[in-house]
């Protein structure tokens, strides 16, 4: 376990200062700050660390050189929490190769960007605000993933993307800037996404020179100069966005640009933008009871359906907590089911699935299943490649892997590229937390042994639900449920005859609970059949949809 740090100027045993505990600090430790204003100038090189304020929002970082970053991680693994940190004639952050997290972070720098980026670094920034800047974000030669992000009275561009930059800025505010509001150029394949960009002095989105971004959904408003502007040369897609209020033309083309401008959807279709939008559409309250009475109406799961209540309540509440402007906690909509086969794993994931998207969490209902041959391929890069395509197909939806288990088991014929695909599951479970729901699934024991396979999969679930198995009782019900579905009644005595058998089968790791029932009434199906061709004529309706006990017994004895 990682040991944590205390940082405190008055409490008994804590260290006074960050740079003491960074000093003192172990690979992985947590630094844990205790709420104040800290004049310091930290510089974080190699190391894997956390530093956190103990309350977010009541720390903040002040450096006494004005000539240097705040903070500076150079080739490090760091994730920042909770914290307000403050530059002058230098970033407040700075991040220079290795890998970092920005979370529910402000930042702030008068003559310089708030937060800069390069050096090969890959960064998430999420939760955070930056303001009153000479620039906002600078993302150079990185890849970053900016979401819920608020960027507001900056005096020069708020978000600058460029020079082999690969970022994507996701449900991000910008408002009033100087310049332009985000600026790309020699940035590849960089996007936007449902952000809002309002109130600035140039162009809303600026993209030049050989870039080629997917700008999906936004709102760019109340500009001075036009609302999207593509450079000569540059390639990618405009697509269901609104320019409202900004110079003329809205959205200016260059010739010589490949841009395809798209628009799907007109006025109220489009979804909400910006920090404060969730990533899907209005709750459907009607649709939210409607699946949840379909999931009571299930046989049996009884602390499964409590579980999933439980989640969609806290997901619903935190809805409307967002919608008054109240904080909310982070909630991963991952989820883990064990448990043995034919137990209801993959009908609650989809019940599940489309509860999220009516309440406004997922764009829709999509559930792609995925097995092990889906996401393993056969030789170096074809996993990783296998992986992202699958989950790119599940994007909006829910992501579905049945016996995720054997994706750490080696399949003993040389190489195994089984701990590369969950590896890149990980990193795209991260990045993209809020796109996709991933449910893994398979036998209790053996998943236990899949969450150990990368350091950071168990932490990337919200929860475990474990699908018991089903009573005799049980079956005989989901039986009667199956064979009504198909329009066939159980005869007289059956249901008795049933409760025997499905007390007397062996239960070893074989049985499949309610796939044993379906394979049953199958063979039941088949018995009646011989049963009425015997009889010389016709039968009669209720003949037709009448399952006997003399085709149980015929079916058991096969």
């Amino acid at each position: 376990m990682a040991r944590t740090l205390t940082v405190s100027p008055d409490q008994r045993g804590a260290l006074p200062t960050i740079r003491d505990a960074l000093e003192a600090a172990a690979d992985g430790a947590v630094i844990s700050v205790a709420p104040g204003e800290y004049e310091e100038q930290l510089e974080i090189r190699g190391v894997r660390v956390t530093i956190a304020a103990r309350e977010p929002g009541t720390v903040t970082i002040t450096s006494p050189l004005r000539d240097q970053p705040t903070v500076s991680v150079v080739d490090g693994t760091v994730e920042l929490s909770g914290l307000a940190v403050v530059g002058d004639e230098q970033p407040a952050i700075r991040i220079s190769g290795g890998s970092a997290k920005i979370a529910d972070c402000a930042a702030t720098a008068s003559r310089a960007a708030a937060i800069s980026i390069g050096g090969g670094a890959d960064v998430a920034v999420r939760g955070g605000r930056i303001n009153d800047s000479q620039c906002g974000l600078i993302i150079e030669n990185a890849d970053g993933v900016v979401e819920s992000c608020e960027i507001r009275d900056i005096v020069d561009d708020a978000v600058i993307v460029r020079l082999g930059a690969r970022a994507v800025l996701r449900h991000c505010t910008v408002q009033g800037a100087g310049f332009r509001g985000v600026y790309m150029y020699q940035a590849g394949g960089s996007g936007l996404e449902r952000c809002d960009i309002s109130q600035t002095g140039d162009a809303g989105i600026a993209v030049a020179d050989q870039t080629s971004p997917n700008i999906v959904e936004c709102w760019v408003h109340d500009t001075q100069g036009v609302g999207i502007s593509v450079g000569r040369g540059c390639g990618g897609v405009v697509e269901n966005c609104r320019v409202e209020n900004t110079a003329a033309p809205g959205v200016l083309i260059d010739e010589g640009a490949r841009t395809e401008v798209r628009d799907d959807a007109q006025g109220a279709g489009k979804p909400p933008v910006g920090a404060s939008a969730s990533s899907g559409s209005r709750q459907d309250q009607e649709q939210v009871d409607q699946l949840l009475g379909e999931l009571d109406g299930m046989i049996g799961l009884t602390g499964v359906k409590a579980e999933v209540r439980a989640l969609i309540d806290e997901i619903q509440v935190n809805e409307w907590r967002r919608g008054e402007g109240l904080s909310v906690n982070a909630v991963s909509n991952h989820l883990v089911f064990t448990g043995a086969p034919g137990t209801g794993k993959t009908t609650v994931a989809r019940v599940y699935g489309d509860l999220l998207k009516a309440l406004g969490i997922l764009p829709h209902g999509r559930f792609k299943e995925v097995s092990r041959r889906d996401l393993v391929g056969q030789y170096i890069g074809h996993t990783a490649e296998k992986a992202a395509s699958a989950f790119d197909e599940a994007r909006g939806g829910v992501l579905f892997i049945d016996e995720a288990y054997t994706l750490s088991r080696s399949s003993g014929g040389g190489a195994d590229f089984g701990q590369e695909a969950i590896d890149t599951l990980v990193k795209l479970m991260e990045d993209h937390r809020d796109e996709v729901a991933v449910i893994v699934a398979g036998y209790t024991a053996e998943m236990r042994e899949f969450l150990d396979a990368n350091p950071g999969l168990a932490s990337r679930f919200a929860k475990t639900l474990e699908f018991e198995n089903y009573t005799p009782e049980q079956l005989v019900s989901i039986s009667g449920h199956l064979a009504r579905g198909d329009d066939y009644l159980l005869g007289e005595e059956l249901d008795l005859a049933l409760l025997e058998w499905f007390t007397l089968v062996p239960r070893d790791e074989n049985f499949g609970n309610a796939r044993e029932a379906r394979k049953l009434l199958e063979r039941m199906r088949k018995s009646q059949s011989t049963r009425l061709r015997g009889l010389g004529r016709r039968p009669t309706r209720d003949e037709l949809r009448t399952l006997t006990l003399d085709d149980l017994l015929d079916a058991v004895h096969e």
